[in-house]
This record gives C-alpha cells, structure tokens and sequence, in this order.
C-alpha cells in the first residue's frame, strides 16, 4: 500500500483508524499543544501517500488544538496544521526517495525549529501575549524533540508491521 492510486473503503478505513490515533496522541500532551498527535500523520504520509497523510497530520494538529482550547488562537491554529499538512508532504517524498533517516531529520528541523520560528513571526501579526522570541524559546526545545519521537515511531511502527499491510 504504498502509493495511493484510488480512493476506495480501504483507504478510508486506514485514515479513519489513523486520524482516531491521532486524536489520541492528541492528548498525550508534551507542552501546550505539542503532542503525539502527527505520528498517525507520518505513518499515514508512508502507507497512503503524502497527501493522505498530510490531511490526517492536518487533522491531528486540530484535534490536539481543540483537546488544549485552541491556546495560540483558532487562526494560529489553522496555520499550523497547514504546516503538519506540508510536513506529511515533505516526510512522504523524503522516505520515498531517500531513506526513513533522511524523512526524519528533515521532518524534525521542519516541525522544530523551522516551526517554531514561522509560529513566532506569526504570533507577532496576530499580537499573542506570549509571541516572538519568547515564544520562540518557549517551544523550540519541545517541538523538536516531539517531532522526532512522532516522526521516528512512525518509521518503527511501519518497519514492524509494513508486511502485514
């Protein structure tokens, strides 16, 4: 199941299943909103594709907004499960075309640093009490290694099961 060439009940079982982890993940919180609610998403993005696994990463983010009452704003919010949805995108084409190695090193800058610098340029626009550096400095750290983790039980998981799919 590799690439997704059709949409039939299959697929929509998986990303059913998959989007319910995420809820789960979802409140299995690390900081804020910053959970274990894009594993699904990345496991999604190398089973079904990068598209399907961008939208169950989008979902996911949503969901671990929704269980956390939305602390950066519904609009911030929005923007970021944007960012999971590109995320997904970016770490499917990575496994694919490199190796699960590559996908989560580039996922975990992308979802780390690079997200956490993007939410806070954002937070400034959108006048947050807590945004720009500060804000910067107060996620990067568990952002990071949240993305590692989700990104890298992602890959495990898909190693141990990826015969029986």
């Amino acid at each position: 199941m590799k690439n997704v060439k059709e949409f039939n009940v299959k697929t929509v079982t998986y990303m059913a299943i998959l989007i319910a982890l995420s809820f789960i993940g979802s409140l299995i919180k690390i900081q804020g909103s910053i959970a274990f609610d894009s594993m699904p998403g990345y496991f999604a993005a190398i089973i079904l594709g990068p598209y399907l696994g961008g939208i169950v990463a989008l979902l996911g983010h949503l969901l671990t907004a929704i269980t956390s009452g939305f602390p950066l704003t519904i609009p911030m919010h929005i923007i970021i499960a944007l960012e999971m949805f590109v995320f997904a995108y970016v770490f499917s084409i990575t496994y694919k075309r490199y190796n699960p190695y590559i996908a989560t090193g580039i996922v975990t800058i992308l979802n780390g640093p690079i997200a956490a610098l993007i939410a806070s340029a954002i937070s400034i626009l959108f006048k947050l009490p807590l945004n720009g550096w500060p804000l910067f400095y107060a996620v990067v750290i568990p952002l990071t290694i949240a993305s590692f983790l989700n990104s890298l039980i992602a890959v495990l998981i898909y190693r141990v099961i990826k015969q029986k799919l």
